[in-house]
């Protein structure tokens, strides 16, 4: 940590190797060289005359490490790129400053919307800032970051001198430029092809994408990259470092115009690893609409006109179908653990996908798999497979069309085995909107949606669908097809019981437009059914939907008992549950829907009740998702602003009789 220090400090002093020593120049020094914590930087800035010069006689702004940070460093550091020959406190400081560099190439400074500021990449420290006044009258800053600061250099076989180099000299150079092994060739030759140079030289502060060699594999690609494919590489006036970005923060492009619309995000998975997604918004004949995405191999390259990020593939371009997609960012990529469990299962799933002319995949994240549930799952390949089959759709679906369905409910979407539905809510407005998607009684959220492809769409989500990971009273609150019945079983206090992992629930649960149709069946009785003071009748309603037992009963389960039988009997917590389960084929999930399809129906009390969403697994049971509740007229008396079920009734006349024997007894 920086401390402060008395008078005495200012006696301190600084041996310079050409110039005098003074006292007070020797304060910002000994800050250095007393804190433990920035010992490794003292020790490089003492071995510098340039920057003990300046710190002895010119003003100067000075950007220290840690001593954490440089143990995450790697390669030499450069200690005249920390300092700047003017002072800036932080509100002062600009959106670039010279550093004392040869070549004085510019730091950038962000300022991000929580108030912390960043040098390139490196975030100042808040709080640890000193300001000093030497002896010869100039004003000093030191700022303390948490990374070391790296310029662009060449390398050491470098056959000429490289300062301070734009974007297009950086493409133009990069062959002599410490990059690692990426390689620009391809891109550089189209850039040249199209005559794209100028938006490379162009003076000011921009973000530069730039594709490297490996990314061109597929040979036609390069082909597609046309002057408005570079456009879109381009994120004009605006300077953005990895560590500063705004994730999944659209950025408009240099390809944003009437006809062609493309925004540029960067995102960080939690492996640490970061990638910028190009979304063409707007499309035309040769740049279809999608998003697709780029990991960032190497980030960060500060030129003189902004900052390059090298990226494994090129954005906009649209040229491989889903199956390539997983099987490109399967291996040490984004979707690395959803390819294993499909090669594991034995690959049928990925056959299957190839031979889909439209598909749609939800794709768990690397980091959704990292759950002791599913690890006792992956062994048994015949669930595991039906399990991945829950995560494919035999459609295009992307955003939009997700909205189009969502229009007036929440959306249904049949899986590949036409079985298995998900279903698809949009929460928020705008840019702020979150899709989640239901499969099997896990809901998800949405990641990254609409990557395009040619054959259809893959979303990433951030849960394995269909591996249960919460109680019935977990599903129950958190599902907004089911709230309705959540907040009656609330105040009537029904639902303290459905966190019992040790007992296995098969709970009826009424979707809310269930419960809205008895709003118009018994207008009365429905709106007493959602109050406080008649917790006791909610209570006792509820009671009927819910089967405890040893074992959970499914659908299939349901209509096989019900083959032999005019009536499946089922315990509940007072009495029992009289059913009987059939397959039929209609309409069953919305009036308005387009096709049909064939679910199950329960009757009860002569009553059809259609099964809109069946088998939703928890931990601790199974929900099935019912089209109306288990209510019926006789079961609800109203008289005088109240009402009862007739159970109830009957119990208070026998005590009302049993009374007036005694009585008459007596």
């Amino acid at each position: 940590m920086i401390v402060g220090r008395g008078p005495s400090a200012l006696a301190a002093l600084l041996l310079l190797c050409c110039y005098t020593t003074h006292a007070a120049a020797a304060d910002l020094a000994d800050k250095l060289r007393d804190d433990s914590e920035l010992s490794q930087f003292y020790s490089l800035l003492e071995q510098n005359p340039v920057a003990n010069a300046t710190l002895s006689l010119r003003s100067c702004t000075i950007f220290v490490p840690t001593n954490e940070a440089f143990q995450r460093h790697k390669g030499p550091t450069h200690v005249l790129y920390h300092i700047t020959t003017a002072a800036f406190s932080k509100d002062q400081l600009e959106k670039t400053v010279s550093s004392d560099m040869e070549g004085n190439p510019p730091l950038y400074i962000t300022k991000s919307r929580n108030g912390d500021i960043y040098v390139n990449n490196a975030r100042i420290i808040p709080s640890l800032s000193v300001e000093l006044t030497n002896r010869e009258g100039k004003r000093q800053v030191m700022h303390i970051i948490d990374e070391v600061l790296e310029p662009l250099t060449a390398l050491p076989t470098a056959k000429t001198e490289i300062n301070n180099l734009d974007a297009l000299q950086f493409i133009q150079k990069a062959d002599q430029l410490s990059v690692g092994d990426n390689k620009l060739r391809t891109y550089r030759s189209q850039l040249a092809l199209m005559k794209k140079e100028s938006l490379y030289n162009a003076p000011g502060a921009h973000t530069f994408l730039l594709p490297v060699d490996e990314g061109f594999k597929i040979t036609t690609r390069s082909s597609l990259v046309d002057g408005k494919v570079i456009d879109g590489h381009v994120i004009p006036n605006t300077v953005i470092f990895t560590a500063a970005s705004q994730h999944d923060e659209p950025k408009t492009s240099a390809a944003f115009e009437d006809q062609l619309k493309v925004t540029v995000s960067f995102f960080k998975q939690k492996d640490g690893k970061m990638y910028v997604k190009s979304n063409t918004i707007v499309g035309d004949a040769k740049h279809p609409e999608g998003v697709v995405l780029s990991e960032i191999v190497k980030a960060n390259i500060p030129v003189k006109n902004g900052v390059i990020h090298l990226i494994r593939r090129p954005l906009m371009i649209i040229d491989t179908t889903v199956t390539q997609f997983l099987q490109d960012n399967g291996e040490n990529g984004a979707l690395r653990k959803f390819l294993e469990v499909i090669m594991d299962s034995g690959g049928a799933v990925l056959d299957g996908i190839n031979n889909l002319s439209e598909v749609t995949i939800l794709a768990p994240s690397n980091e959704a798999w990292n759950t002791s549930s599913i690890d006792n799952i992956v062994r048994d390949r015949k669930r595991m497979t039906d399990i991945l089959n829950m995560h494919i759709i035999k459609e295009r679906l992307n955003v939009e069309k997700i909205r189009q369905k969502n229009a007036n409910m929440i959306a249904q979407v049949p899986t590949v085995n036409n079985r298995t539905f998900l279903y698809f809510n949009i929460i928020g407005e705008g840019a702020d909107a979150k899709i989640t998607v239901e499969g099997g009684g896990v809901n998800a959220t949405i990641l990254q949606a609409d990557v395009a492809q040619t054959n259809g769409y893959v979303h990433i989500i951030d849960h394995v669908l269909g591996v249960p990971h919460t109680t019935v009273l977990g599903k129950l609150e958190t599902d907004p097809m089911m709230s309705d019945t959540y907040r009656m079983g609330q105040f009537s206090n029904f639902n303290d019981q459905l966190n019992n992992t040790q007992r296995r629930y098969t709970f009826f649960v009424p979707r809310d437009k269930g419960w809205q149709k008895t709003e118009l069946d018994y207008p009365s009785a429905h709106k007493k059914l959602f109050m406080r003071d008649f917790a006791y009748h909610s209570k006792y309603i509820l009671e009927r939907h819910l089967v405890i037992a040893d074992h959970v009963f499914t659908m299939k389960d349901l209509a096989q008992m019900s083959l032999t039988t005019d009536n499946v009997v089922l315990p509940t917590f007072r009495d029992s549950l009289k059913m009987k389960v059939t397959e039929e084929a209609g309409h069953l999930h919305d009036e308005y829907a387009s096709h049909e399809w064939t679910g199950y129906v329960i009757t009860w009390n002569y009553k059809k009740i259609n099964v809109y969403r069946p088998d939703v697994e928890c931990t601790n049971g199974i929900i099935h998702v019912i089209d109306y509740p288990l209510l019926e007229e006789k079961d609800i008396v109203v008289s005088g602003g109240s009402y009862m079920p007739e159970s109830s009734i009957c119990i208070m006349l026998a005590n009302l009789i049993m009374i007036t024997v005694a009585k008459f007894l007596n």
